[in-house]
């Protein structure tokens, strides 16, 4: 059976409720074994045993969260060269646009040499005051299944072996 590595980090709680729904819509048939794991646990090992990839994480300060670079800069070399054409999608959840933080991931991932099988996901909560930023967040639901339409795209496919 395939693996699929969610890789995802939440302060707030916006990211972790993405990654949760496109965990559980990768479990839901079965397809392919589905890692949810916490980007300050997750290391190199880890994109080593997977398939497939689905990134996850808020944008802060116009960037990626400091704890999901840190996962990338951590297991960036060791897997460097040794996971070339593995297909990936990514997730962004961001107060006001999230761009940014996709072209970092994207260039991560284009570093790596994975093949993006969908177009990036970012769910803007609008959240522009220190209290609405820093807010427990939750994600409406239709945006809770735009993350976890991506089970065709990846999950899916990874199973069928697509990729």
């Amino acid at each position: 059976m395939k693996t699929l590595l969610i890789v995802y980090h939440s302060r707030t709680g916006g990211s972790r409720q993405m990654a949760e729904a496109a965990a559980d819509a990768a479990r839901a048939e079965g397809e392919v074994e589905v890692r949810l794991l916490e980007a300050e646990g997750a290391g190199h090992d880890d994109v080593l045993g997977a398939d497939g990839y689905l990134f996850v994480g808020p944008e802060n300060l116009a960037a990626m969260s400091g704890e999901l670079k840190a996962f990338f800069d951590r297991s960036y070399y060791p897997v460097l060269g040794r996971i070339e054409g593995r297909p990936y999608a990514l997730m962004v959840c961001a107060g006001s646009d999230g761009e940014n933080a996709v072209r970092q991931i994207v260039r991560i991932a284009t570093g790596w040499r994975l093949k993006a099988v969908a177009e990036p996901i970012i769910v803007c909560t609008h959240a522009q005051t220190p209290e609405e930023i820093l807010a427990p967040k939750i994600i409406p639901s239709a945006d809770l299944a735009a993350c976890a339409a991506l089970r065709p795209a990846l999950a899916a496919r990874l199973a069928l072996g697509v990729y």
